[in-house]
């Protein structure tokens, strides 16, 4: 009787060693998965600060790049003007040397177009 009852509270005990080792690791899977949760949510609040950020970013680029095509378009024109007028004496000098017909329309259409940008960018 005391070797059965002893192989019996064996079981007994193993079966609740069991359960309880059962036990244990679902509280360890949720506290597993309830850090999983916060780890999540403080990804997805560094994903937004860098989406902001990157935006941020972006548009400062876009303004700077703004700035400075404007900048080079400045510098072109100013460039294109003096190549302009720079024309426009070559072809008045052609043009007193005695060269009629396409230099006297070229010089007539230029100095036409000179002084209609002159009205144009005031």
């Amino acid at each position: 009787m005391v070797v059965q009852f002893i192989i019996q509270a064996a079981a007994v005990l193993g079966a609740l060693g069991a359960l309880c080792g059962a036990l244990y690791g679902i509280i360890l899977w949720f506290q597993k998965q309830g850090k999983q949760s916060v780890d999540i949510e403080k990804l997805q609040e560094k994903e937004k600060e860098d989406i902001d950020r990157l935006k941020k970013e972006e548009k400062e680029d876009i303004r700077q790049l703004r700035d400075m095509h404007s900048e080079d378009m400045k510098q072109i024109n100013a460039e294109l003007c003096v190549i302009s007028y720079a024309m426009l004496a070559c072809l008045d000098g052609l043009k007193q040397k005695g060269c009629n017909g396409p230099v006297t329309d070229a010089y007539n259409r230029l100095e036409k177009h000179l002084n209609k940008q002159a009205h144009n960018v005031e």
